[in-house]
């Protein structure tokens, strides 16, 4: 699935090409991805103009005049800025076309992807109303999350993955960022230190920085607006190199399940 810094390279590379353009038409191929597409969509989108494009976790918000398209990558999408006449692909399944002659094109294999429409408020919106602050934001700190991490009674890892603590912070990062910190990613959340959680957040800002200027992970089925997958796999430390020596100290990259999940860690590095 791709991840926030995917997620925010996309948004990146396609609000140049769409903001200000005008909507033309909306053509959905398919009844529903993740959840049902509504039949009212060209009529809501048709005519307005994309003021601006923006992301709230691993959500794309393309802010219309009237309201927000709300879009999610799931598990496979692919979104990107075609010319209108591109021929069509398998698995292209909604194209919301401009009036300058591009169209933006979302291709979703495995349909669990999402297309909404809101005229609310997107902080009112029962999708974000109760997620946690964004990880880049002066908002996420090391207090912050000290003091919610007294009500957990889980691990570290799983703890900072909770979408209602922070977003956005997936499986790689989650791995890679208690690396960096040198916490074990089974330490029960409630037992960390204060100054270790603003290590932790110092990682997490920095590992996510670093995977966006890099543009991402290369994940299968993901590739970024113009095709090009990320680069920022050449830049992991543990996850994915389980057996490996840790760049750090030799010792194997060791591999566990923690909550369904595989999870690496270095045993010498992250002793605590």
């Amino acid at each position: 699935m791709p991840e926030l810094p995917e997620v925010e390279t996309v948004r990146r590379g396609i609000a140049p090409l769409v903001t200000n353009a005008e909507i033309s038409a909306v053509i959905c191929r398919v009844p529903k991805l993740r959840w049902p597409l509504t039949p009212q969509l060209p009529e809501q989108l048709v005519d307005q103009r994309i003021e601006s494009v923006e992301r709230r976790a691993k959500y794309l918000l393309f802010k219309v005049q009237r309201g927000t398209l709300i879009v999610h990558l799931g598990m496979s999408g692919v979104l990107r800025v075609v010319n209108v006449d591109t021929p069509l692909q398998k698995h292209d399944h909604v194209d919301i076309i401009l009036k300058d002659g591009k169209c933006l094109r979302l291709n979703d294999s495995r349909r669990f992807g999402a297309v909404l429409f809101t005229e609310t408020p997107i902080d009112d919106h029962p999708l974000f109303s109760s997620l946690g602050p964004e990880p880049l934001s002066d908002d996420f700190t090391g207090e912050v999350l000290y003091r919610r991490s007294r009500r957990s009674s889980g691990a570290i890892k799983n703890f900072i993955m909770n979408q209602k603590v922070v977003v956005g912070v997936g499986n790689i990062y989650a791995c890679e960022a208690l690396f960096h910190s040198g916490i074990r990613p089974t330490k029960s959340a409630a037992t960390v230190s204060k100054k270790r959680y603003w290590k932790l957040v110092d990682a997490i800002k920095l590992i996510l920085a670093a995977a966006i200027d890099q543009g991402g992970t290369t994940i299968r089925d993901f590739a970024g607006a113009e095709g090009k997958p990320g680069y920022f796999k050449q830049s992991l430390k543990v996850y994915g190199r389980a057996g490996l020596p840790c760049t750090v100290c030799g010792q194997d990259i060791k591999n566990i399940k923690l909550a369904g999940r595989s999870t690496f860690y270095c045993p010498t590095c992250q002793n605590s």
